[in-house]
């Protein structure tokens, strides 16, 4: 018979909520590079990380159980953002960028709320494979482009 420990299961739930922002925060420190490519995906990835970290542990009493408005405000303080960006010179007035992460998380709630996903699909993403896959890719994505340009 095993038993199961409630410390060691606390600290694993913590590592996976982290896994959000960490994807989010290193995709803003690449922009340290390269501001006009990735601050865009870094600033609203970091929120939607935000977002997601406080839904499942709502540190603030007053968004608890509050999801829709946690992703509300992320997401708006993200557009705020990148509207600041654009006028900064950072990024063009005409990015689409932000519009496809919104409709890709939109397309991930949505497969979620409807059971759609596989059942590893969650454990994936609360875990550090999705920042480090993530930032790869990008990474891969990045090189591509600047060899091509």
């Amino acid at each position: 018979m095993s038993r199961k420990n409630p410390a060691r299961a606390a600290k694993r739930t913590n590592s996976r909520l982290q896994a959000f922002l960490l994807l989010g925060l290193g995709m803003l420190l690449a922009a340290a590079l390269n501001p006009y490519r990735l601050m865009i995906g870094g600033i609203l990835t970091t929120l939607i990380g935000m977002a997601v970290f406080l839904s499942f542990k709502p540190v603030i009493p007053v968004l608890r159980g509050q999801d829709l408005v946690t992703f509300l405000l992320a997401i708006g303080l993200a557009l705020l953002g990148i509207a600041l960006m654009t006028r900064r010179g950072y990024i063009g007035a005409g990015a689409v960028t932000p519009s496809l992460i919104v409709v890709a998380v939109a397309i991930i709630e949505l497969l979620l709320a409807e059971h759609l996903t596989p059942g590893n699909f969650v454990p994936f993403m609360l875990s550090l494979w999705l920042p480090g896959i993530g930032l790869l890719v990008l990474g891969l994505i990045y090189v591509a482009v600047s060899i091509r340009a």
